[in-house]
Order: C-alpha cells, then structure tokens, then sequence
C-alpha cells in the first residue's frame, strides 16, 4: 500500500492547486486550523499547508496550495495516483469555535482555503455564519460554492469589480456591521495587510478578533524558530502556540517585514524549477 497517495488533484484557478491525500491517521485527529507539513520528494523542501479539508471515514485530508516558488512548482507536478513522499499532522492548535453564536469569516485570496473548514466548523456547529470572501480579480475565486453551503451570508469582493461586489473585504465588513449585525467574534485569514485593516475595523467596533498567522514555517515543533511572532509583546511559534492569535497583539508591520526576507530566495527556487522543467521538455 502507498502511503500518501494522491487520490484527486485539480486545478482551482491558474495559481492554485487542490489535492485530496490518502492520510488515514491524520483525518482522523484533524480539525479547523491545524496544518501539516509535506515533502513532495525524498529531496523536496518541506511545505506547510493548512488543512482544508477531512473526512475521517474515507481517510483523506484536503490540502490547497498557491503556486508561488520551487516546492509548490514541484508538488503542482505530482498527478493521481502518486504518492508524496512525506505528510505530518496534525500540527498548530485547532481553532477554538465552540460556544459562538454569531461570526463574521473573513477570507483573502488563497486565506479562504483556510477560511472555509472554519466556517464550516462553525456551521456544523450550530452558528450563524457570515463569510466575506475577495480577491483581486474573477479569475482568482475559489471554493465559491463550498462557502455558499456552509453561509448564512455570503459576500464576495473583488479589487476591481470583475465579480461580486468592488471593494475590499474591510469595506463589507463595516456594512454588516452598519446593518446592526453583532458578531460574537470575526475571524480573518489572509495576506497579514488584510489581515492588519481587518483588526483594525474589529478594534473600532470592540469585537474580538482573531487572525491565522502563516510565517515561514520549516520543523513545525518550534525549535528552528522560523516562525516566529511579537504577540502581545512576547514572543510566540505559529507552529505550536498557533496559527491563530488575537489579532489585537500581533505585531503586523514585524510580521510583515520577516516575510519579505525571502522572497529573493523564492524568485530564485521558482526560476530554477522552470529551468529544470524545460531540460525536461528538450
């Protein structure tokens, strides 16, 4: 038996990728927040991913991956049928959702693949939910259908209009809560900017706040301490005392300035990856 197996793989939209992973033991422990981390080959870099999806009885996760250096360049090649070559988790804390009667999910480009197993977490759990989901353009949406079912509301936003409504996912947060709807709780996932604008509006409203942190990750126990955050002046692991913080403590802007660190190193691995994939074709 293989370990790992990709059992369905398709694409969401030109830059990101859905799998759906034979991982028995892992659907069975998994929840909403919680991450795992991957090898694509016995060479591969390792990649953290957040869980998108699970069902315990056929024993599968669901992962969703943008395509944005070599390790997802590598992995986008793998095709059903094959195997990955490791696949660890559950890792971070689950979200804490139970008790909550009313929540606003707000998801940002590829943040929804995170955002969407917490709403329908909260939906399953008897919630009233509502979802504001954008994007830059239409050709970037995701899991549209996959919010519909699990919403009360559903918002969908785009930067420049070319579907749903034209704005930024703040703008629909702020007429929600214009309408007189009052949230236990709103829960952002997405680009750590968004994720800043969006805390801000929840601080102004006094509602409590809490964002998915995704630094550079790469042992996943803490001890390389990659990931790490200013978090009500401490510091914290995303790994193990996350992903999800109060989104009043974090330190966005120290946050912000560590992610740029590698870029550089990831335009490089993505170029090299392009270079290999084109020896391939001659």
């Amino acid at each position: 038996m293989k370990l790992f197996r990709i059992v369905k793989k398709e694409a969401l939209n030109p830059t990101v990728g859905k799998m759906v992973i034979e991982a028995p033991l892992i659907a069975k422990k998994a929840e909403p927040g919680q991450f795992v981390i991957l090898r694509s080959n016995e060479d591969s870099e390792r990649i953290p991913l957040t869980i998108g999806d699970y069902d315990r009885e056929k024993g599968t996760i669901t992962i969703i991956y943008q395509i944005v250096g070599g390790g997802t360049m590598e992995l986008d090649r793998k095709k059903e049928g094959e195997s990955l070559h490791d696949f660890v988790g559950p890792l971070g804390v689950a979200s804490h959702l139970e008790g909550l009667k009313k929540v606003a999910v707000v998801g940002g480009g590829v943040g929804c693949a995170i955002a969407y197993p917490i709403a329908k977490k909260l939906h399953e759990l008897g919630s009233e939910v509502h979802s504001i989901v954008g994007f830059r353009n239409k050709d970037l949406v995701i899991l549209e259908e996959d919010f519909k079912a699990v919403s009360d509301k559903l918002v969908m936003m785009t930067d420049d209009g070319s579907y749903g409504e034209k704005g930024l996912v703040t703008h629909a947060l702020e007429n929600l809560i214009g309408e007189g709807n009052q949230y236990d709780e709103i829960i952002a996932i997405g680009p750590v900017i968004m994720m800043k604008f969006v805390t801000e509006v929840a601080k102004k409203h006094n509602i409590k706040i809490v964002v998915s942190m995704n630094p550079i990750m790469i042992d996943g126990t803490g001890m390389c301490g990659g990931c790490r955050l200013t978090v009500g002046g401490e510091t914290k692991f995303a790994c193990v005392d996350g992903p999800d913080f109060d989104g009043t403590l974090v330190d966005f802007d120290e946050a912000m300035k560590r992610g740029g660190m590698y870029k550089e190193f990831e335009q490089h691995a993505r170029e090299a990856e392009c270079n290999l994939l084109k020896k391939e074709v001659e």
